[in-house]
């Protein structure tokens, strides 16, 4: 019992030490975007790196995600002659939930891992160190570039995703289940609303920005040499794979519910 009691004592004791370090980087950030120097050369280094080297995982992803959610609602609805419904099951899907989550646990995978490698190879080779040395503000010059292309990018690999998600369903309803082409067009567009896209579009910006403060803070502070990167690369990945989930129920409780 006692066991129990240390060893749980020892998880809440993490976890609330590793909340102060993220809400601690973001608040170091954000008191910092408001002045200058800018660095607005590692900024769109940082959006390439997020947003178009992420292009084709999440084209994948949302593709086959389509596809097989297609697949599936047909094979469930053909049972009740509600063959016609899959469409907007699709779209809705995707639009509010497949989208921006499956974009956010790729992009933690890839680009959260990414930060926390880079910068924690960074801390262990004093990299950083020899930042402060050169006046340079190591917070404004690798953590707010990051932040902030990661946040951007998000929305817009999420609207990417939502469109070929629903052409994945639209092409296997079509091609391979022999559905009519204009009553899956009328589905997916009749109860389609601008709020839809909204949510799915405000839940990537906020996925994005957890990723970037989770890979960055791990990152920032790694200790241990190479061994300590790697333990930061993987709970860097980890925690921002769980915090979107667990973010995105309450997300679209606050939404909808």
């Amino acid at each position: 019992m006692i066991n129990m009691l240390t060893a749980t004592g020892k998880i809440v004791e993490n976890l609330c030490l590793r909340l102060g370090l993220y809400a601690y980087t973001f608040g170091r950030a954000v008191s910092r975007m408001g002045s200058r120097p800018w660095h607005l050369r590692m900024l769109l280094q940082q959006a390439e790196e997020v947003g178009v080297q992420s292009l084709p995982v999440v084209l994948l992803t949302a593709l086959f995600t389509g596809m097989v959610l297609a697949l599936q609602s047909y094979i469930v609805f053909h049972r009740f002659a509600a063959e016609s419904l899959t469409g907007l099951v699709v779209s809705m899907s995707v639009v509010r939930e497949l989208g921006p989550v499956l974009v956010g646990l790729m992009v933690a995978g890839r680009v959260g891992a990414s930060f926390a490698a880079e910068l924690g190879t960074m801390r262990v080779t004093e990299q950083i160190d020899a930042l402060w040395t050169l006046s340079t503000d190591p917070v404004r010059y690798l953590i707010i570039p990051r932040i902030i292309a990661v946040t951007a990018m998000m929305p817009l690999l999420a609207v990417v995703a939502d469109f070929v998600g629903i052409y994945g369903g639209y092409a296997i309803s079509v091609y391979a289940l022999d559905q009519n082409p204009a009553v899956y067009i009328e589905n997916t567009t009749i109860y389609m609303e601008l709020d839809d896209f909204y949510s799915g579009i405000v839940k990537a910006g906020f996925f994005g920005m957890l990723i970037g403060i989770i890979g960055c803070t791990e990152g920032f502070n790694c200790k241990g040499g190479a061994e300590g990167v790697g333990k930061a690369t993987t709970r860097a990945v980890v925690i921002s794979c769980m915090s979107i989930l667990i973010s995105d129920y309450f997300l679209t409780a606050w939404m909808f519910g």
